[in-house]
């Protein structure tokens, strides 16, 4: 027996070692960390348990039948995050580039099925060179076997992507069907077709940064989630995601003790909001002094910046933010805005998340580009996400709700639960100004002062509908507030919405408008 356990502690040492030191050497020189050490700082301390890794391929063609080693590129295995159990897997590029095979698949297919059946995230560490070519269509079967079951997770469970290192060809579509994806500056790279690629097809000379780099996906494509400078940074806040989701679609989202008193509130509200309703303010200001201890944890925070979406807690309890930024583009709703909202909000929705929306929308975005682009399309899936939402849904108008975008944030006519404004709320088809403009436009024309009767009559318009008392009379306010009591006041209604029941009428699914 002890000869036998020598050779079982020898095989796991083997494993351990991947590609072996020099291949290790060379991944640090690049500034990357090995796969075991990515594990290491994810997961809880001695929580994880590896499976599988004394798997090889099979592979007999190009030589590769005397290049066999454990573990085939990728660490598969189980552990905890602040103690709750999440399935991963790492590929390891000191092996074969991390390169995917028929092996390394079934090991990543294996963790998914388990993760599946007992309700657990599963969590990517991609750092892969591509399809392992010496294996043809085994390689790409592999890839479809691991797409299939992250569409089947899909809202089951969460799915958590993180690049670190080269992601390309078909392997990208993987990460792109999870729920978050996390990219590291200077080693994350993600894109179809490479470089060299573009440059033969269409004579670009572009590089692997500017094509598919950490800082592209978060800020243009909106294909990254979470961008930061260093591999530490990212997997710590693949830790603090995971604090406010639930493991499954069945369980509620983790309460945690509230030590920022639920009664508080914040006298620094009453002057955020400019007296002008044309100047810009800082939304983040006002959901900072909202939140428990001011704390937001923002995604896609560099995309589409005119809509804020991102994870807080209100009395202890984790809700989806959303909220227009008026400091941005005025806070309209353009194409990207409406993509970044409508996908936040549907996941929040899959995983039993109450959504509060904090609204200040002038409109949608005009002009030919938006149109031609096909925000009709795009703005109706923020619509279609916030309408099918059953999870309790909390609105506050701070300032303008204008048009069909006032009908779009979380409304009271899209089934919001509780849907309050300030007594700064502006809520109409339009502005005064264009509202004048069209509605009197004879009269004005007809004056002597053309536009001193046209000031005359915004102020008149102004008056009578830019406020919140005409919406509240209708019932589609169910309060106006002191700004000072705002998180009071959503603390409180969202403690009697968490038993809320709500359901969509049966279907095999909806065909939401891509």
């Amino acid at each position: 027996m002890r000869e036998k356990l020598e050779l079982l502690e020898r095989l796991r040492r083997q494993s351990e070692q991947g590609g072996g030191p020099e291949r290790i050497k060379a991944q640090h020189e690049k500034g990357k960390l090995t796969a075991r050490e990515r594990l290491e700082l994810l997961l809880d301390p001695g929580s994880f348990v590896e499976q599988d890794r004394f798997v090889t391929h099979r592979s007999t063609d190009f030589g590769l039948e005397d290049q066999k080693i454990l573990g085939d590129g990728v660490v598969t295995g189980y552990g905890t995050i602040d103690g709750r159990l999440v399935y991963v897997f790492a590929q390891d590029f000191t092996v074969f580039g991390g390169s995917l095979a028929e092996a390394h698949a079934k090991k990543i297919c294996k963790i998914m099925d388990t993760a599946m059946r007992v309700g657990a995230p599963i969590i990517g560490l991609n750092d892969s060179g591509g399809a392992r070519i010496q294996e043809g269509v085994l390689s790409l079967g592999g890839y479809a076997d691991i797409f299939l079951r992250n569409t089947l997770a899909s809202g089951v469970v969460p799915q958590i992507s993180a690049i670190l290192g080269p992601c390309a060809g078909g392997a990208v579509y993987s990460p792109a069907i999870t729920d978050f994806v996390f990219m590291v500056r200077g080693i994350s790279y993600m894109f179809v077709t490479g470089p060299n690629v573009v440059k033969t097809v269409t004579h670009e000379e572009v590089t692997n940064e500017e094509l598919g780099g950490a800082d592209v996906h978060g800020s243009v494509s909106g294909v990254a989630h979470f961008v930061y400078d260093t591999e530490a940074e990212c997997l710590a806040s693949i830790r603090k995601l995971l604090s406010f989701l639930p493991s499954n679609n069945l369980d509620s989202p983790p309460v945690k003790e509230c030590t920022d008193p639920v009664d508080r509130r914040e006298e620094d509200l009453l002057d955020l909001v400019p007296d002008n309703p044309n100047k810009p303010y800082d939304m983040h200001e006002v959901i900072r002094r909202v939140v428990d201890d001011g704390e937001l944890f923002e995604v896609h925070r560099d995309y589409a910046a005119n809509l804020i979406v991102g994870f807080a807690r209100l009395g202890g309890h984790p809700v989806g933010v959303i909220a227009n930024q008026p400091a941005v583009l005025a806070g309209v709703l353009d194409i990207n805005a409406s993509i970044k909202g409508a996908r936040f909000i549907r996941f929040c929705d899959a995983f039993n998340i109450p959504l509060v929306t904090f609204e200040d929308v002038p409109g949608f975005l005009p002009g030919t580009d938006q149109e031609h682009g096909g925000i009709i399309k795009h703005g109706a899936k923020l619509l279609f996400a916030y309408a099918e939402a059953t999870v309790p849904k909390l609105t506050v108008v701070t300032r303008k709700a204008y048009g069909g975008a006032y009908d779009v944030m979380s409304s009271k006519h899209v089934r919001g639960d509780y849907n309050v404004a300030w007594p700064t709320a502006e809520i109409a088809v339009m502005g005064p100004q264009g509202a004048a403009e069209i509605l009197f436009r004879r009269e004005i024309a007809q004056a002597p002062d053309p536009q001193a009767k046209l000031e005359q009559l915004v102020a008149e318009y102004r008056e009578k509908f830019a406020h919140p008392y005409h919406a509240a009379a209708l019932g589609f306010l169910d309060d106006v507030i002191d700004p000072r009591d705002t998180r009071p006041r959503l603390i409180s209604a969202l403690r009697t919405l968490l038993t809320k029941r709500d359901r969509n009428p049966p279907k095999k699914h909806d065909n939401i408008p891509l």
